[in-house]
Order: structure tokens, then sequence, then C-alpha cells
């Protein structure tokens, strides 16, 4: 009989690893609650559903995200091939329909012979298989925490990440909008452009910074991961912070003046459609009041309707340099595997290769094969390490990948940037690992 591995959770790391589990030659199961019972923040009932926002970030392989994209591809992860067939115009980024992004994902897993989709909460009573792949992504419910408390107690953690508000197209008031990617030409690109003078930028940041939140609850800590931190939180640093973030208007000079705006909100599509656009950068923890009142004070959005409002949510994950060896295995039970973002890693692509990589460990431990690592010249072997080490520091914090986890590379006095020397370095570590493993050569 062909063996069987389960695995809790249907996000992109939960359908990474069964793929990769299938393509082993083993029959994988995803334990998925929806439709019976959804997080906060989820809607769909299909698996694989983006929450925070529908980029996967930059395509250009020279930045840390997009050779972690490469290198997925290298690996036919199913997110990589659903993205591409269902992007929407997004400049240099790889931008997604998420709900044919879902739907394509779910059709997928649903049609493979050796995937089955038990549309059931596991409530952790007995652990169905050995081994196990958990991962219940952040809103991980309280059977799957109470799981991780049993063998890691005291060891679970957990922050709170923001969502963006999504307004309508009709809504939209385009006539005080431009159209333009940052540096590109004037009146083309992807994103639609409200552009605020030193007066407008004022008034919008008083009311925010004075609008009402939505604050934790008595017995929750409030922690923000910094990547991802609300616009409110990142008004509260200074006047000037969101004109040097998500409001930057460097490169956005607006047509009609061919000056500088002093701020610029950005709306970037939602779906291939066009009806829905997102707020870049609005996560948001403020009242839904209170961001029908500030946000309709961005020009172009005085009427806007909010398809999605903002929203705050918890984020579990455990400490994985004190509870995961390097296999992303519980060291105190080899046989459960963590994948996706409750491993402690941050973002779609990464949560997507962390379980992938889950998926081919738990394979070979099934088969009886040696466990691997990527090469850490790698965008995943970088990523992996992060989790294994922090880099010896204390205060574990779940990251995006980024260069600063590579190792250490020689300065050299040459024109080629830091992200070509490390495109080289990884294609060269990385095409002879594939060829080790059994896998088509990544080009």
């Amino acid at each position: 009989m062909t063996a069987e591995v389960h695995v809790i959770g249907g996000g992109l790391a939960g359908s990474e690893a069964a793929l990769r589990l299938a393509a082993n030659g083993l029959r994988a199961v995803i334990w998925e609650m929806k439709p019976a019972k959804f997080s906060p923040a989820h809607r769909l009932a299909t698996l694989a559903e983006l929450v925070c926002s529908n980029s996967l970030r930059s395509d250009n392989p020279e930045k840390a995200v997009g050779l972690l994209k490469l290198e997925l591809e290298g690996l036919g992860s199913v997110v990589m091939k659903a993205a591409h067939e269902r992007r929407v115009p997004a400049g240099r980024c790889l931008a997604v329909d998420r709900v044919l992004f879902s739907q394509t994902i779910t059709e997928i897993l649903e049609s493979h012979p050796l995937v089955t989709i038990k549309r059931a909460e596991f409530l952790g009573d007995d652990l169905p298989s050995d081994p196990l792949i958990i991962a219940a992504g952040p809103l991980a419910s309280e059977p799957i925490v109470d799981l991780l408390k049993r063998y890691n107690p005291e060891k679970s953690l957990y922050f709170y990440d923001a969502l963006a508000p999504i307004v309508t197209y009709e809504s939209l008031d385009l006539t005080k909008m431009y159209q333009a990617d940052r540096y590109g030409a004037p009146n083309e690109g992807d994103y639609l452009n409200c552009p605020l003078t030193k007066e407008e930028y004022a008034v919008f940041y008083e009311a925010l910074v004075a609008a009402d939140k939505v604050e934790p609850r008595s017995f929750e800590e409030n922690r923000c991961f910094e990547g991802c931190l609300p616009i409110e939180i990142m008004a509260s640093r200074g006047p000037k912070t969101l004109a040097f973030g998500p409001m930057k208007p460097v490169g956005l000079n607006d047509p009609k003046t061919g000056l500088r705006p002093a701020a610029v909100v950005q709306l970037r599509r939602e779906n291939l459609s066009g009806t829905l656009w997102n707020l870049v950068g609005f996560q948001t923890r403020l009242t839904r009041p209170a961001q029908d009142k500030v946000f309709r004070l961005i020009p172009g959005l005085e009427k806007a309707e909010f398809s999605r409002y903002g929203a705050i949510h918890r984020n579990t994950y455990v400490e994985a340099p004190a509870v995961l060896d390097p296999f992303q295995r519980l060291k105190s039970a080899p046989s459960i595997f963590i994948a996706g973002q409750l491993s402690g890693v941050e973002g779609y692509v990464e949560s997507a290769a962390q379980g992938l990589w889950a998926g081919e460990n738990a394979a070979r431990l099934v088969q009886g094969l040696p466990l691997l690592t990527p090469p850490r010249e790698t965008a995943l072997g970088s990523l992996l390490s992060h989790l294994e080490s922090f880099g010896g520091r204390q205060g574990f914090a779940p990251s995006n990948i980024n260069f600063g986890l590579f190792p250490a590379i020689t300065p050299l006095r040459t024109s080629e940037s830091t992200g070509a020397r490390r495109l080289s370095a990884a294609q060269a570590a990385w095409g002879p690992f594939l060829k080790e493993i059994n896998y088509a050569h990544w080009s």
C-alpha cells in the first residue's frame, strides 16, 4: 500500500507540502476546516487563500524574494504555477487575482490522484499519521495551539498582523488620480495614484493619529510584525514617517503639474477584471467607522465603497531556534514537521517555500532517505537557516526573505550589483543540488 501522510491546513504551505509528498509517490491527506469553520481573516472556501494582500512581491531575481521564486519554480511549485496563470498587472511585482488563484490551486489538489482533502477541523485528539505536517497557518485554531503546547510548553508565541482595505473601482473619483508606476512614464502603468498636497497630507495625518483603533483584548499582548505595521502605528512614529514609507512620492510626479506631490497613496488592482483595488501599504487596525472617515480624506476616495475593511488578527508561530531542528521538525517530537508561517517565516512566497521543503523532507523520512537542507548560498537555504539559528541572536522574530539572511560575501571592487552576485552564487550552488536530489536542472 502507498504510504499516507497527513497535512493539517490547506493554505499555501499545506498545499505545497501535499503536492511535494505526492510528487514523491506518497498519499497526502489535507485537513482543512473550511467551509465548516472559518478563521476571523478568511472568507473563501477554497484552499491557498491569500489574506493580507494579493501581491507576491518583486519578480526581479536579483532581489531576495525574486531569487526565492526562481528556486521555487525549479522545484515545480504549485503556488508559482498558479500565480503566473492568474497574475494581474502590478508593475514589477507579481500580483494575482486572489479568487482565481485560490480556485486554481484547489482544482489542482482536488484532481490529483494521490491527494485527498478532508473537510474537517483537526481536533488533535489522536495524531493521524507518522510523520505529520502541521501547516495550520498564522491563525491556527485552538486545538492546534494546544497540540503545540503539549510538545513545547510556553514556547508558543504570537504577534499581530493587519490587512489593508479594498475599495470598488466604480466608487473612485479618477479625475483626482493618475495612472503611473514609480519612475515610469506619465499616464502609464499598473497603479492608480492619489496625490496629496502638503496641506492635504497634514489633515490626513492628524485624522489618522487621532482615529479610533481596535485594541487587543486585556489578556493579549500588543505586538506587531515590523515588516507589516499598521498604517497608524507608522504614523505614530512621526509626521514624516508615512511620506518616507507607504506614501512616498518619489518617482511619482503628478502629470498635471509635473511636480512631486507631498505624498501619494497607491492603489493596486485586486482582481483581474479590475473591479476591486487595494490601498498599498495601508494595513490597519482602525475601527470601521474610523476607516470610513479617515481614508475618505484621500483625494479620489471621498466616496469610496469598501469591499473589505482593514482588520487586525493574531499571527501564531513557534520559537523556531528553540523548538525546531534543522529540518523543521519539533525537537521534542521529530515525527512532526512545522510548515509555513507557523514555523516563523513571514510572507506568501516564504510560506510556500518552507511548506514545500517540509513536504520534501517528510517524504524522505517515510522513504528512509537522509533529510536535507538546501545550500546556504541559496534563498531557500538561507531562509531555513534563519529558523535554525536566527543568526545566533536572542529574541526570535519572523522574517521575510532578505539578503541579510544570506552568508556574508567578500566586497569586491566591481560594477556588479550585490543582487547579481547573490544570484550567481545561488545558481552555482542550486543547480548541482537539484541534480543531486534528482530534480530537473535549474536554468
